[in-house]
């Protein structure tokens, strides 16, 4: 950064709120209205500065974007690191005939915060460089400062170094290696000291697509993808993370439409569909539990057909999802298969349409439940009929968030509930 700012590709300036202060205490800062603990940045120390930013000692026109660091504002990217840098070059001014540089003013906070009316009366855009607390805005300014200076041309020294990284193309980048050849016992890639130039890119693309896989599956949606990249990833294993997840799909005991405990049915479209979702999203196995003895016939029947018969050989595709379905009498044959297969006892999360009005358990999110997968698997219930029963409910460590507690109208089939609720857990995005 200093050898940038030496040769002029970047060039800074300070402006310390305090010297806009009037009282004798230099004052920046004061008790928030409405009580509560911390202090709160005035509005006319920094107003004043900011508005004094007009024009430098070059007549340039200033202040450019002005940005605020803030845990409430957009994220920091790649993507917005580079409008930043490029986005703004240029530009033809009407004052002076000439161009302005692309001038970017950063606003740091201190306390609780700025003012909102600051807000109020300037094109603040507020960017967040993640999610926890600082004591100020300086530490964030200068993950903004590195992120957009080091695109900035003649600030790298080889010109691929600003875009061949994690997320230029919209990937993690692949693995690096350095001498020696073998350092304690792990080899570098043969690939890599081969001197085939196709292959080693050949290598690192696909590197950096098992690794953004596997890390951040949500980047490949806006990602640049070949169709041989996507033949590619269509090739690897399903995550450790979804083949932890089991979901089990509770028959009895249920609730009717006056509460009252009973047994239901099994529903094909329930067998086949949460089965078809299970696969997709790469579950460790759906049970479909009832102690009914005549209902258990029947679904030995439909796997049979499906997974050995006739519906097999017109249907593989079907038959492959209905693999993973496993039949059951109770919640613990479930909970006995999944420590069988895992070693580890699983955490039991229950799924309702609405707001439990009972407790314990609790409520916990979906992306708490992810996090949960990295180390333990999760057993999720689904009730039939109305609900699972209040015997069912006392059996889960925690329940899932309604998908729709704020609409009118939550009253979607079990299926369609079972699918959305993967996805949120296990869904790219995330």
């Amino acid at each position: 950064m200093q050898r940038a700012r030496d040769a002029g590709i970047v060039r800074f300036s300070y402006h310390n709120p305090r010297d806009a202060a009037t009282d004798r205490h230099r004052s920046v800062d004061d008790r928030p209205y409405g009580g509560g603990p911390g202090m709160v940045m005035l509005p006319g120390p920094v107003a004043d500065t900011l508005r004094s930013l007009r024009f430098d000692a070059r007549g340039q026109k200033q202040p450019g974007r002005l940005i605020c660091l803030s845990p409430k504002g957009m994220p920091l990217s790649q993507e917005l690191a580079r409008e930043l840098a490029l986005g703004a070059a240029s530009r033809p001014s009407a004052d002076t005939g000439g161009h302005d540089a692309p001038n970017i003013t950063l606003v740091c906070g201190r306390y609780e915060g700025l003012d909102a009316r600051i807000e109020a009366h300037f094109p603040v855009e507020n960017v967040s460089v993640g999610d926890f607390i600082l004591n100020g805005g300086e530490t964030a300014a200068l993950c903004l400062i590195e992120a957009v200076s080091r695109l900035l041309p003649g600030f790298m020294g080889h010109k691929e170094s600003g875009t061949d990284e994690s997320f230029s193309q919209g990937l993690l980048e692949y693995p690096h290696y350095t001498r020696p050849d073998n350092f304690e016992g792990l080899p570098v890639p043969e690939v890599l000291r081969s001197g085939d130039h196709a292959g080693i890119a050949l290598w690192r693309r696909r590197a950096s697509l098992a690794l953004t896989l596997e890390r951040r599956p949500e980047l490949l949606e806006d990602a640049p993808l070949t169709c041989e990249d996507r033949d590619f990833l269509r090739k690897l294993p399903a995550s450790r993370i979804g083949r932890n997840l089991y979901c089990a799909l509770v028959h009895y005991p249920v609730l009717d439409k006056d509460k009252n405990s009973l047994a239901v049915s099994l529903t094909n479209f329930d067998i086949h569909d949460i089965a078809r979702s299970s696969y997709t999203y790469g579950l460790g196995g759906y049970y479909v539990l009832t102690p009914l003895e005549d209902q258990r016939e029947l679904l030995a029947a439909i796997m049979r057909h499906w997974t050995q018969g006739a519906g097999k050989r017109s249907n593989p595709d079907r038959s492959a999802a209905l693999s993973v379905v496993r039949e059951g009498a109770v919640v613990e044959d479930a909970v006995a298969d999944v420590r069988r297969r895992t070693g580890q006892e699983p955490m039991l999360v229950g799924t309702a349409a609405g707001i439990r009005k009972t407790s314990p358990p609790g409520i916990i999110s979906f992306a708490r439940i992810a996090a949960i997968l990295q180390k333990q698997p999760v057993l999720l219930l689904f009730g039939t009929g109305h609900g699972l029963a209040p015997e069912i409910a006392r059996l889960c460590h925690a329940f899932a968030p309604p998908l729709r507690w704020h609409g009118g109208y939550n009253h979607l089939s079990v299926r369609s509930a079972a699918a959305i609720i993967f996805d949120r857990i296990l869904g790219d995005w995330r």
